[in-house]
């Protein structure tokens, strides 16, 4: 009996699922095929009328919009550059200023104290050969008014003035040299005038005598030449000319015009 029932009942579903269109094994265990959907239901699910559906279409344009700026961004961009390469530019030119500025100064002060070195060692090298020099005069003074007679006073002339050759050289090594003056004309920057005397044979301002030799050290001046000077040739009176005569006036007329004068 109960093998019937379940033959009628497959039956039964298989002719309802083919009318119904149904699947068989859909059907619930209690025999009943499932209901339709609703129809509310369904429109839930599907997207109502001028709502955008977002597509992978859509997508792509959002993404290309980000990966490239607009040309306005693109410009202020270029801008920012443009503006950031000219600021450099001016630090730039102000950094190569400063520093031309700097290397100027430090070559100027290089050179400045490289040459007050050179005047300090000269005016030390002078201060020393000053001191010599007076031990040269005296040298030279012996050798002109001493004149030995006997061989013994010769052989110590020869000996001293040996002395004096080589201490001669030894100045003309570091450069001292003396002056030649005779003959030269006046320079107050290198000779010293003692005395002024008239000249037949020289001009005025003619050094006509070398009283004490001066000596220089390359182009400094060791000591000045104590020299004589020409006044050039003194007055001449021609015998000829009677306003070139000077005749002393007579007493006896100076006399008489006194008493004149007295008397008026």
């Amino acid at each position: 009996m109960a093998e019937v029932r379940a033959s009628v009942l497959v039956k039964v579903t298989n002719y309802l699922s083919t009318c119904l269109d149904v699947n068989p094994h859909s059907v619930n265990m209690s025999g009943e095929a499932p209901q339709p959907p609703d129809h509310d239901s369904f429109a839930d699910t599907v997207p109502e009328a001028g709502v955008q559906e977002i597509t992978p279409a859509s997508k792509a344009g959002e993404q290309e919009t980000t990966m490239f700026p607009s040309v306005t961004d693109d410009d202020s961009h270029l801008r920012k550059l443009e503006d950031e390469h000219k600021n450099l530019l001016q630090e730039h030119e102000t950094l190569r200023s400063q520093y031309v500025r700097i290397a100027a100064d430090f070559d100027n002060f290089r050179k400045r104290q490289r040459r007050d070195q050179d005047d300090l060692k000269l005016q030390l090298v002078c201060g020393a050969l000053g001191e010599i020099l007076p031990v040269v005069d005296n040298f030279e003074r012996a050798r002109q008014q001493l004149s030995p007679e006997s061989e013994e006073a010769q052989s110590l002339h020869r000996s001293y003035q040996g002395l004096y050759k080589q201490l001669v050289d030894v100045l003309k090594q570091m450069g001292v040299a003396p002056m030649r003056v005779v003959g030269q004309e006046f320079d107050p920057t290198l000779h010293e005038a003692v005395m002024r005397e008239p000249s037949e044979e020289h001009p005025e301002d003619v050094v006509i005598e070398e009283l004490q030799r001066g000596y220089q050290l390359k182009d400094r001046v060791l000591r000045h030449a104590m020299v004589k000077v020409s006044m050039g040739p003194g007055p001449t009176h021609s015998a000829a000319d009677p306003e070139a005569v000077s005749t002393p006036p007579d007493m006896g007329t100076i006399n008489s015009v006194d008493q004149s004068s007295q008397e008026i």
